[in-house]
């Protein structure tokens, strides 16, 4: 898979851990919800051949700590401290982007602000619900999900959340089962729930995509969802996205996490469609 060598970024608030594999043009992958570069690493091995792949764990998540008391998560932060880890292995050179969940959101965001920084952003599954006709329910759903979070916590919570979802479709498996490296990564994601439920979830949730930004970017979002989730709520979004914009979503094999549990042939799809560009 070649070397990976691990970093450490200072951005204003927090300071990034990010991970770099690999030679080639730069390819950024943003993770999402409380997770962080790990869940990535199924699927570097395969573009590390081609690509400067590059991961990293968003401020506040596992090893990218908070420089004081955690708050509420921005968006638009979100968007820079994307932008700064592209600086920091790439310099000026535009980059390749890979956004799932709230780290598409944070792809649509950066493409939005800085679209001469993102040679292609595939942003999948985005959880931008405030797009979609039913845009009240789901604002519902989520608020309900932080009141059973700050009522009942973490477990309760990530019961609702997954069931909502249609996460609860792609189970990992049981902790018996797994090796050690995959347990370890699991473990630090349960101890990043709380603050993705407390920071996180609402912020990236109530985000309003800037339409105008994507469609001015076009030729460079490519809108993707996986064959699993599509009909789900993490799936939405993106095909509202991908109407306004008049381009077809690509279908990646799993569900929302199919990087996960479908390494080999969504790193294969990833890379067809990044040479496409």
């Amino acid at each position: 898979m070649g070397t990976k060598t691990v970093n450490k970024l200072a951005v204003p608030g927090a300071t990034l851990h990010y991970e770099v594999t690999g030679s080639g043009p730069v390819l950024l992958l943003i993770a999402g919800g409380g997770t962080d570069a790990g869940i990535f690493d199924g699927i570097v091995g395969r573009l590390a051949a081609d690509y400067t792949v590059v991961a990293y764990d968003p401020r506040g998540c596992s090893r990218s700590p908070y420089d004081g008391a955690a708050s509420d998560e921005r968006v638009d932060q979100s968007a820079e401290d994307a932008l700064a880890v592209i600086d920091a292995v790439g310099g000026s050179e535009p980059a390749y982007v890979f956004g799932s969940s709230s780290g598409a959101i944070t792809g649509l965001e950066l493409i939005s602000r800085h679209p001469d920084r993102v040679r292609l952003l595939v942003a999948h599954e985005p959880p931008a619900v405030e797009v979609l006709p039913d845009a009240a329910d789901h604002r519902a759903f989520f608020e309900q999900v932080y009141d059973t979070y700050q009522t009942d916590g973490v477990d309760a919570a990530e019961v609702l959340f997954s069931r909502g979802l249609g996460a609860d479709q792609d189970e990992p498996p049981a902790p018996e089962d797994m090796l050690p490296e995959i347990l370890e990564m699991f473990v630090r994601f349960q101890g990043n729930a709380a603050n993705f439920y407390q920071h996180k979830l609402l912020p990236f949730t109530r985000y309003q995509p800037d339409l105008e930004a994507l469609k001015a970017a076009a030729a460079s979002v490519v809108p993707a969802a996986g064959a699993d989730s599509m009909e789900y709520l993490p799936g939405r979004p993106i095909q509202q996205i991908a109407e306004d914009l008049g381009w077809p979503v690509v279908t990646f094999p799993g569900g929302h996490a199919g990087y996960l549990t479908h390494p080999e042939p969504f790193a294969t799809l990833l890379a067809r469609v990044l040479e496409s560009e």
